[in-house]
């Protein structure tokens, strides 16, 4: 019908493992439609990165036909300068001063918002996730490198310089690992999806008696974050250890920012996550051990109930804030 407005914004969350696309009713209320994820292969380049996300961008809008989407919002590893639309430097896809909002732009002819990948993790999380009703939401994304996002009385709190939120670069040893970033002792540097393997090849290599060299036909190279995860589950001790270790680490960030930005909510999400209670139920033990009871009290820790559409739904949500006023 002629003037009708138009209905879905396309959600795309860029990872350093995977590419997640999908549409999002501007009435919100619903899930996105047909999620689409592909290997981001980040060692193919930035053109090859960005032709596989066009491509998926397009398929999307197809989906519901162009005219009844309104634009795309993206969600990027920073840090990146939103006004430009710039990502300034991914560590982990090898980016740096790229212009992806407006490449996008002119590949699929649509308007487009950028912001951080963690950040519209939270915003999702807050809007349709396990954040909904908090004032003060703090979000941390466990995947192949830790993110994080404030979203205080429904709005994106981004800091001086855009970048706040960088919980995978609070360091908990100066001295310690060095971080893909450069710096050392980054919690990225130890509860990372790669890092997490790093710490389960190391423990074998120490002597640690596992089930994990059987899980990956002896190629330790193969193990990831997720088979140490089934390997705890399948009650093998070392990697139990490696998983209970990680919450240990995670739950010194958390306490951090616990006591920082005293939040009514902290949602947890990404690949790591999957672990469920595994990981979560230790790090609230040692978060409730370490954080004054007023600020515990107040604060529930919560795994993600969107999944991987957590980034979908917050970046198209992140483009209907900039261009509707906020999501319903």
């Amino acid at each position: 019908m002629k003037g009708r407005r138009p209905a879905w914004v396309v959600g795309v969350d860029i990872g350093g493992t995977n590419l997640r696309v999908g549409t999002v009713p501007i009435e919100g209320g619903a899930p996105p439609v047909a999620v689409r994820r592909r290997s981001t292969r980040a060692a193919s380049g930035s053109d090859r990165v960005l032709d596989r996300l066009v491509t998926m961008i397009r398929e999307s809008v197809a989906d519901v036909g162009r005219d009844n989407v309104a634009g795309i919002g993206l969600g990027a590893p920073g840090p990146l300068d939103r006004a430009s639309g710039v990502v300034t430097e991914t560590p982990n896809l090898g980016w740096r001063d790229y212009p992806l909002r407006d490449l996008v732009a002119e590949a699929c002819g649509l308007p487009v918002t950028l912001d951080n990948d963690a950040n519209c993790f939270t915003y999702g999380e807050w809007w349709m996730g396990a954040g909904r009703g908090s004032r003060r939401l703090v979000g941390i994304t466990l995947g192949t490198g830790i993110g994080g996002g404030i979203v205080i009385d429904g709005e994106i709190h981004h800091g001086a310089s855009g970048a706040a939120g960088e919980v995978g670069h609070m360091s908990i040893d100066f001295r310690g690992r060095r971080c893909p970033c450069g710096a050392r002792g980054c919690i990225e540097a130890y509860a990372s999806g790669p890092a997490i393997a790093v710490r389960a090849v190391e423990a074998i290599a120490d002597g640690g008696d596992s089930i994990l060299a059987s899980m990956v036909g002896g190629d330790l190279g193969e193990i990831t974050a997720e088979i140490v995860c089934r390997a705890a589950a399948a009650g093998d001790p070392h990697a139990d250890g490696v998983v209970r270790d990680t919450a240990r680490i995670l739950a010194t960030a958390v306490t951090n920012l616990i006591h920082l930005l005293n939040p009514d909510a902290v949602v947890i999400g990404g690949g790591v996550a999957n672990a469920g209670d595994r990981l979560l139920r230790p790090l609230r033990r040692e978060v409730r051990r370490r954080v004054f009871g007023a600020h515990m009290r107040a604060c529930r820790i919560v795994q993600s109930e969107l999944g991987d559409s957590a980034g979908v739904i917050g970046a198209a949500g992140v483009f209907m804030r900039a261009h509707h006023g906020r999501p319903r």
